[in-house]
C-alpha cells in the first residue's frame, strides 16, 4: 500500500509540473500546437485510412487477378482430364483388348503377333494421337495374358501400390491419383528415363460388371501437361502457382528461387483449414516476409490449386506512397504553421499591448490610455480595461477627497476644541444667569445649543447611531423654535430596534435644515401655522430607508427637477450649472442635499444616497436609503 501511494503522489506531482509549465507557454504557442494537433491528427489518421483503403484495393486486385489466372488453369486442368477420360473409355470400348486381356488359354506366337499388330498398335496409335498422354498401360491379373512393353503389364507389378485397393473398391469410377515420380515398371533398352517427372494418373477397373475385372487401365499425364502454368519454365519472381493433393503433398516446378523463403507447411496448414472452402484467398507470413495465397478447388482431382503471390513489393510501393504522402502533409503543415504563427502575430498583438499596460497598473501607473479600438474580443476587453483605469481613478480620487476631507475636518474640529472649554464654560454662565432671570426659554436654548456643539466638536468617528443624531436634530428644533415662535414640531416614527442604526455622522441635519429654510415660507410666518417635520425609519430588502418628510410649501416641478439633476453631478458640473442658471447662493441651491448625497455614496457605495419628491403648497419628502447595519456603541 505504501508503495502504491507514493506512486500516486509521484504521478499527481508530475502532472503538477506538467501542468505548472504547460501554464507558463505563451498563448500563441498553444495556439499554433493546437492547430498543429488539430491538423495533423486527422491528416495521420486520413494517411493511415488512405494506405489502407489502397492496400485493400491492391490485395482485391490482386486476388482478382490471380482469381482469373487460377480459373484459366482450371480450365485446362479439366480439359486434360476430359481427354484422358476419353482415353480411357475408348481403352474400354475396345473389343480388340478386352479379348486379348480375357484369353481363356495361353496364345500361340501367331495369335500373339495379331494381337501386337490389333489391340497393341490401336493402343499406340491412341496415345500418340494424343501427345499430352504421357502413357497407356493396362495390367491384367490372367495368367494367359503376355506382357508387351509398354503396354500390358501383370496386375501383380501394382499390387503394392498404395492406390490399389482403393481403384478395385472404387470399381466402375475414375481414381485419379498423384504421383512424384513416373516409374517404368519394366525396365528396357533405349526407354526414354521419366523418373524425374511427376504425373498424374487415371486409373479405372475394366468391366466392372462381370463376375472379375478384366483388367486396370492407367493413362498417365505429366505434371507439365495437366498444369501447365504450374511446371511451367518461365520463371516469375513475384508468385508460384502450386498443387495440394489428397494427401496434403505440395507439388509445383522444383529450384524455383520463389520457394526458397516460403514456408510451405505453413501453407499446407493453411490450405487444409479451409477445406470446406471452394476458393478464397488469405494473407500469411514466411519468416518477415508477407505473402498472398489465392486458391480453388479441383473437385475431381481432390485438390487445390493456389497461387501464392509476394506481397513484398505491394507493400514498399504501398508504403513509399503513404511516406510520401506524409511528408507533403508535414510540409504543408510547417507552411501552414509558418504562416498561422505571423497571422497570430498580427492578430494577438493588441492583446501584446493590452499585457504591457497591465504591467503599467501593476507598477503603479493609472494614468495612460489604451490605444486599442474597434470591435472584437481584444477591442471589446480593451474597452472594458479602458472603464476600469478610469473607474481606478475615480475611486482613488475619491478616496483622495474623502482623506482630504476627514482631515479637514479633523483640522477643524482642533481648531474648535481649542477654546471648547472656555466656550462650555461661557454657555453655562449664561445659562445660570438666565435661570436667575427666569429666562427659562434662553436657558433651553442655551443648553439645546451646548448639545449641538459639543455633538459638532466631537468627531472621534464618520459613523454613529441614528438615536445620536435623531438627539442632534431635536436640539436643533429646540434653538430654531426660539426663532419661529415655537411653530417647529419634530415627529418621530422610529421603532426601538432601528435607533442603533449606522448613519454619517450630520447627515440628516442638513436635510431638517433645509426643510425648515425652505419649508416655513412667508405663509407659515404669517397665518401662525406649525412646520411639521417627520422623521420615519424602515427595513426593506437588507436597506436602512429613512424618511423626512415636512408639510411646507413644497417645489414646482421645475425645481423638483433642477434639483434631482444636480444631486449626482460632480462638483465642477455643479457649479457650471450654478452660474449658467445665474441663482445666488443662498436660492435653493441644493448644496446640502448634494453634500448628504455625496456623503452617503461616498461611504456606502453607488447603490445608496438620496432621493427627492415634493408639491407645490403640500410637502417635501427626503428618502435616505442606508445599508442595514446596528452599532453597539456611539458616535
Amino acid at each position: 500500500m505504501t508503495v502504491v501511494r507514493e506512486l500516486r503522489e509521484r504521478l499527481r506531482d508530475l502532472q503538477a509540473r506538467i501542468a505548472y509549465k504547460a501554464g507558463g507557454i505563451s498563448l500563441q504557442t498553444r495556439l499554433i500546437a493546437s492547430y498543429i494537433v488539430i491538423i495533423l491528427i486527422p491528416i495521420l489518421l486520413l494517411s493511415v485510412y488512405t494506405f489502407n483503403v489502397f492496400y485493400e484495393n491492391k490485395i482485391r486486385d490482386i486476388v482478382k487477378t490471380n482469381e482469373s489466372i487460377l480459373e484459366i488453369e482450371a480450365v485446362n486442368i479439366r480439359s486434360q482430364m476430359e481427354t484422358m477420360e476419353r482415353t480411357a473409355e475408348l481403352v474400354d470400348s475396345d473389343k480388340k483388348v478386352k479379348e486379348f486381356l480375357q484369353s481363356p488359354r495361353e496364345l500361340e506366337v501367331s495369335e500373339l503377333i495379331d494381337y501386337r499388330t490389333g489391340a497393341y498398335d490401336n493402343l499406340l496409335r491412341l496415345q500418340f494421337n494424343n501427345p499430352n498422354i504421357a502413357h497407356i498401360r493396362l495390367f491384367s491379373g490372367n495368367p494367359n495374358v503376355k506382357e508387351i512393353w509398354p503396354v500390358f503389364h501383370n496386375e501383380s507389378r501394382i499390387k503394392g501400390e498404395p492406390w490399389y485397393e482403393l481403384v478395385l473398391k472404387n470399381a466402375g469410377q475414375v481414381t485419379w491419383v498423384f504421383e512424384e515420380s513416373d516409374r517404368d515398371y519394366i525396365r528396357h533398352m533405349g526407354a526414354d528415363n521419366l523418373a524425374a517427372h511427376g504425373k498424374v494418373s487415371l486409373l479405372r477397373v475394366l468391366s466392372p460388371n462381370q463376375a472379375s475385372h478384366a483388367g486396370i487401365v492407367q493413362v498417365d499425364m505429366l505434371f507439365e501437361q495437366i498444369f501447365p502454368k504450374t511446371f511451367s519454365s518461365v520463371p516469375d519472381s513475384q508468385s508460384q502457382m502450386l498443387v495440394l493433393d489428397g494427401l496434403g503433398r505440395l507439388h509445383t516446378k522444383k529450384d524455383i528461387p520463389f520457394l526458397e523463403g516460403l514456408d510451405q507447411a505453413e501453407l499446407v496448414r493453411e490450405l487444409r483449414g479451409r477445406s470446406g472452402e471452394k476458393s478464397g484467398s488469405f494473407e500469411f507470413r514466411s519468416g518477415d516476409k508477407p505473402y498472398l495465397a489465392v486458391f480453388l478447388d479441383l473437385d475431381r482431382l481432390q485438390a487445390k490449386m493456389v497461387n501464392v503471390v509476394s506481397l513484398t513489393e505491394p507493400l514498399t510501393e504501398l508504403r513509399g506512397t503513404r511516406n510520401r504522402i506524409i511528408l507533403a502533409n508535414i510540409a504543408l503543415i510547417a507552411l501552414l504553421s509558418v504562416t498561422t504563427y505571423f497571422l497570430l502575430s498580427l492578430i494577438l498583438k493588441k492583446l501584446h499591448v493590452l499585457q504591457d499596460s497591465m504591467k503599467k497598473v501593476r507598477q503603479g501607473n493609472f494614468h495612460f490610455d489604451v490605444n486599442i479600438h474597434g470591435g472584437g474580443e481584444v477591442g471589446e476587453l480593451a474597452h472594458h480595461f479602458r472603464l476600469m483605469l478610469r473607474k481606478i481613478n475615480e475611486l482613488i480620487a475619491d478616496a483622495v477627497n474623502k482623506q482630504a476631507a476627514t482631515k479637514e475636518a479633523e483640522l477643524h474640529s482642533l481648531k474648535n476644541q481649542i477654546d471648547a472649554h472656555f466656550l462650555y464654560n461661557t454657555l453655562e454662565n449664561l445659562k445660570m444667569l438666565a435661570e436667575i432671570e427666569g429666562q427659562y426659554t434662553i436657558s433651553d436654548s442655551l443648553t439645546s445649543l451646548g448639545g449641538m456643539m459639543r455633538y459638532n466638536l466631537k468627531w472621534t468617528s464618520d459613523y454613529v447611531r441614528l438615536a445620536d443624531e435623531l438627539q442632534h436634530i431635536g436640539n436643533y428644533i429646540a434653538i430654531m423654535n426660539v426663532r419661529y415662535d415655537g411653530k417647529l414640531r419634530l415627529e418621530l416614527d422610529i421603532p426601538p430596534d432601528y435607533l442603533e442604526q449606522k448613519v454619517p455622522k450630520m447627515s440628516l441635519q442638513p436635510v431638517v435644515e433645509n426643510a425648515v429654510k425652505h419649508g416655513m415660507g412667508s405663509s407659515c410666518s404669517e397665518d401662525g401655522g406649525t412646520l411639521v417635520i417627520r422623521v420615519q425609519a424602515e427595513k426593506r430588502e437588507g436597506c436602512m430607508i429613512l424618511r423626512i418628510r415636512d408639510n411646507g410649501v413644497g417645489m414646482n416641478e421645475e425645481q423638483l427637477q433642477a434639483l434631482t439633476r444636480t444631486l449626482p453631478m460632480e462638483d465642477r458640473e455643479f457649479y457650471r450649472f450654478r452660474q449658467g442658471a445665474g441663482r445666488p447662493e443662498s436660492e435653493g441651491s441644493g448644496i446640502g442635499l448634494r453634500n448628504v448625497n455625496q456623503r452617503v455614496r461616498l461611504y456606502s457605495g453607488p447603490d445608496y444616497g438620496i432621493a427627492v419628491d415634493s408639491r407645490e403648497g403640500a410637502y417635501t419628502e427626503v428618502v435616505v436609503k442606508l445599508p442595514f447595519q446596528l452599532l453597539t456603541g456611539g458616535g
